[in-house]
This record gives structure tokens, sequence and C-alpha cells, in this order.
């Protein structure tokens, strides 16, 4: 999924805690796990009258198996029942899904386990949030570093010119360049570079700036 997807979520879910966090994550990373269904129990749309709140929707594998056991399922049955619904050729059967009620399942989490289709291990999820944090830590505590890595590594674009004239170079190049998009006459390397030059603004408005190519350095 793309960041509009992310920041989508983040809107809907407003998470709390790094435990709804690392729900965001497995989320994210599942397939009918969100669209079509955890979105619709959180804004209360669909085949609930009143919203869910996120912290009891479904976000990873193991939420199932967790929940299960908490409502009085063996935990073989609530083992079995994760996985086929983890499964993209799995659905729980009818057995498990009666053994489900029998159990005062709500109506609308089992019908959340027979639209899924893929669900993302929670230790995956987890392992995913911790490196976010820890960059989102150096970002915030540490900026320096944290640009010098992301321009050295992660950066898919750059305009030495643009971006070692500061921080008004770097606003008319992201003029320039949505007025394209708005044209329709971008291009692909233009795209690309937009990111770059929003995180690079932010750079310079943080009291940082770039010097231009030295080739003594």
């Amino acid at each position: 999924f793309g960041t509009n997807f992310v920041r989508e979520l983040l809107k809907d879910t407003k998470p709390k805690n790094v435990d709804e966090i690392v729900k965001v994550s497995g989320l994210s990373h599942g397939t009918d796990v969100w669209l079509g269904n955890a979105q619709d129990l959180v804004l209360g749309r669909n085949f609930v009258s009143e919203p869910i709140p996120f912290s009891e929707v479904i976000g990873c594998r193991d939420d199932i198996m967790v929940y299960l056991m908490y409502k009085g399922l063996e935990p073989s049955d609530a083992f079995k029942i994760m996985e086929a619904v983890r499964k993209k050729d799995k659905q729980p059967s009818e057995e498990q899904i009666q053994l489900m009620r029998d159990h005062n399942v709500p109506e609308w989490y089992i019908k959340s386990c027979l639209k899924i289709q893929y669900m993302f291990p929670k230790a995956h999820a987890t392992a995913y949030v911790i490196m976010a944090l820890r960059i989102g830590w150096f970002k915030v505590h540490r900026p320096i570093y944290y640009y010098a890595a992301y321009f050295s590594c992660r950066a898919c674009a750059f305009d030495v010119d643009v971006f070692s004239a500061g921080k008004n170079a770097i606003r008319n190049k992201i003029n320039e360049i949505n007025a394209k998009k708005e044209a329709k006459t971008v291009e692909k390397r233009e795209l690309d570079l937009l990111d770059e030059l929003a995180i690079a603004l932010e750079m310079c408005l943080r009291g940082y700036s770039f010097k231009q190519v030295d080739i003594n350095k």
C-alpha cells in the first residue's frame, strides 16, 4: 500500500498507543482486513449499527487466537480457526463458526473473519513498528543524522542545484512540479523528486542546509 493509504488509515483509526500502532501495521499489510472490513466496523458502516472501538477489531492473525481463547475456546480450536482465517485458500468451517457463536463471539467479529483473505503475523508487524519508532526518534532528537542517512540511502531522486540553493528555491521547484501535475505535463522523474523536495524543505526549515558538491571532499 502507498503513503496515502496509510495516511487515511491513521486518520480513521487515530492510534493512541504502541499496541494500536502495531495493529495499524498489521492492517496495512493484510488483504481484505481493513478496506471493506475493519474500516467499516470502526466507522460504523455496513453490517454494524454502532462503531466498534479500534482496539477491538482484528489487526494481526495472533489477535484472533488470543481473543478466541479469552472467549473460552480451547487453545487448539482457537489456533485452527486463526489458521483458517489467515490463509487465502481456507475459511472457518460451519462447525468452527458455530463454536464461536456458542462462546458468544459477536456476529460482527465472525463476519469480519470470513472477509479476511490474508493476515500479517504480529511479530512481523511489531518489527516494522520498532524500526519506525527508531527512525522517528532520530528524526526528532538527532535530525542531522536522519537527513544524512535518508538522502544517502533512501532518496530516489536528487537535484543538487535546487537543494543547495536553499528553502526558497526548493519551494519554487515544488510549485513548478505541482503546476505541471495540474496541467498533466509532469514527468516521472519530477514526481519522484517531489517527495524528496518536501523532505529537503523540511530539513532546511529545521535549520540545516545542503552544500554544493565539492570535488576536494
